[in-house]
């Protein structure tokens, strides 16, 4: 069986390019979970969310499932909260939160490049042991939450 490099590091930032694909359909004005190098402010599960929020939460699984519910929490009362998350249909979180309260899911076609941020702001993807660009380890899906309608 081949040996796979699993990166358990949870700070990751989102593509530009897809974040921005997001906000032109869902006009965000939060992000609970923002990437972060430093020191964490704001506990994204302790504070009050905003009216459209996305949301890509860290991939280790408690995390994952806390923001899930925050964000299952916020659509019922009246917000928009749109998670890019791993695929994972086979899970308790999948059949009892997202499923009964998605309003729309979207499988995304191949593995994202989730990157870092220079000191900059400058969005790069990290090199992997062969100077190639590091895809990441699992499918990803759009989940909404739309707790307008």
């Amino acid at each position: 069986m081949k040996k796979i490099h699993i990166n358990n590091d949870d700070n990751y930032a989102t593509p530009p390019n897809l974040y921005e694909e997001l906000n032109k359909r869902f006009n965000f004005d939060f992000d609970p979970c923002p990437y972060n190098e430093g020191e964490i402010i704001n506990d994204g599960l302790k504070i009050e969310w905003g009216n459209s929020n996305f949301i890509n939460p860290p991939y280790s699984q408690k995390l994952k499932e806390e923001f899930v519910k925050k964000g299952v929490e916020e659509m019922k009362k009246g917000k928009v909260c749109v998670f890019l998350i791993p695929v994972s249909t086979s899970t308790k979180l999948f059949h009892e939160w997202i499923k009964p309260n998605a309003t729309e899911i979207e499988f995304l076609k191949g593995r994202i490049k989730f990157g870092k941020l220079d000191e900059n702001g400058n969005f790069y993807i990290p090199l992997n042991a062969k100077g190639k660009e590091q895809s990441g380890t699992k499918d990803s899906m759009i989940v909404v939450f739309d707790g307008r309608s």
